[in-house]
């Protein structure tokens, strides 16, 4: 297979991966309030953050230590479009809450390891990744983004179970994919393993080290606040009388493409401090825009995010290709992927939720009070990681 083409397959594989995504999370909450289980929304956003809590580290120790993260792929893919139609379907049959959370419960399982899989396979093709991994990368926000565009403009289909079950198919293709891409082998192969290795428990180990402490635990504490957007921006958009609420939304992935063709330049002219940090400042921005409370401002906050979520999560991914030992970088993802999807949505969503409701008075929003909490707790989260991060400094400073 020659360079060209890997990247080629490599890009592809981003996108078809990223689409069906796109379709079911960003019209997810009107999908559920149209189907009369609104109340249901904080709890089943939670369900992933539970699930991230076991299988993202449980697949990455396989990954790493005994099957082939292809494989691995290409199970979960097919796992993941079933247990999606299954979970539609509940919804549509009209089940009780309790087996409509569930099926939500299981889809979240075998859905949340797909994507730190996905770019581990990616990153483990790259001679450089600093320089290759964030054009690659933005072929999956191009399929976030026709997705959206899909279920808006094609499909109609913003409060309708039809973007879920086009997701679903959408699944078996990325299932497809994985015949396309090398079988890659484990690269800390074990044939004996310790209880806290098959969990993937060791990789908490990597906290021992300050930078890397840091750097996960605010990945953790930035999702929290990040988890509002979605969701959130979907609901506040909804009041407004915006109508195609997923392709606007989609806007969010045109800086997060631009932001990601121009990485590799940007880390080359300065320390990761300053990217990790102008990350989260943007987003502290974002969302006081957000709280002016209008159409146009919060469009502009919308397109902001791109800035705000790569210029920390993708160069996250990056910092942990580059300072990890390969024998651990599978599980390093997965463990940023815990904290992110785990801990951090976990809180997110569910403190989210509760912000919300008491935002909410007799079924009408304060939206500028809502985005004001969000703003504040993103500030904090700045905060601490501009006092406690260290990075290296060199003569040429990159980190």
């Amino acid at each position: 297979m020659d360079a060209s083409t890997s990247r080629s397959k490599l890009a592809l594989l981003f996108f078809c991966t990223a689409m069906p995504m796109g379709m079911w999370n960003v019209p997810l909450a009107n999908i559920y309030t149209a189907y009369g289980r609104g109340h249901l929304v904080p709890w089943v956003l939670a369900t992933t953050a539970l699930a991230a809590f076991i299988s993202p580290l449980f697949v990455g120790a396989l990954a790493d230590q005994k099957l082939s993260p292809t494989l691995l792929l290409r199970w979960l893919a097919l796992a993941t479009g079933a247990a999606l139609a299954l979970t539609c379907t509940s919804l549509s049959l009209g089940w009780s809450d309790s087996l409509v959370l569930l099926c939500a419960q299981v889809q979240a399982l075998v859905a949340t390891p797909v994507w730190s899989i996905a770019g581990s396979i990616v990153l483990s093709q790259l001679h450089n990744p600093k320089v290759q991994f964030g054009p690659l990368r933005a072929c999956a926000t191009f399929g976030w983004m026709a997705g959206c565009w899909m279920v808006s403009l094609v499909l109609h289909a913003d409060e309708s179970l039809v973007a879920g079950y086009t997701a679903a198919a959408l699944w078996l293709v990325v299932m497809g994919l994985s015949w396309m891409l090398p079988l890659i082998h484990p690269a800390d192969i074990q044939e004996k393993r310790s209880f806290r290795q098959i969990l993937g428990l060791d990789a908490l180990d990597l906290l021992r080290h300050r930078d890397h402490r840091v750097v996960f635990i605010t990945a953790a504490l930035y999702s929290i606040p990040l988890a509002a957007f979605y969701p959130y921006t979907a609901r506040h958009l909804k009041d407004l009388g915006i109508q195609n609420i997923s392709a606007v939304i989609s806007l969010a992935q045109t800086t997060e493409v631009i932001t990601m063709l121009m990485l590799a330049g940007v880390l080359a002219r300065f320390r990761l401090k300053w990217v990790f940090l102008s990350g989260i400042g943007i987003c502290v921005f974002r969302y006081a825009l957000n709280a002016l409370d209008t159409q146009n401002w919060i469009m502009v906050g919308t397109t902001l995010h791109g800035l705000a979520y790569t210029l920390y999560f993708i160069t996250t991914q990056i910092y942990l290709e580059e300072r990890i030992d390969r024998k651990w970088r599978v599980r390093a993802q997965a463990l940023l992927y815990l904290l992110m999807s785990g801990v951090g949505n976990l809180i997110g969503y569910l403190g989210g939720g509760w912000w919300y409701a008491t935002c909410t008075y007799s079924g009408i929003t304060d939206w500028p009070r809502f985005w004001l909490g969000e703003t504040a707790l993103t500030a904090a989260v700045c905060l601490f990681f501009a006092f406690a991060y260290r990075g290296i400094k060199t003569a040429k400073p990159k980190v």
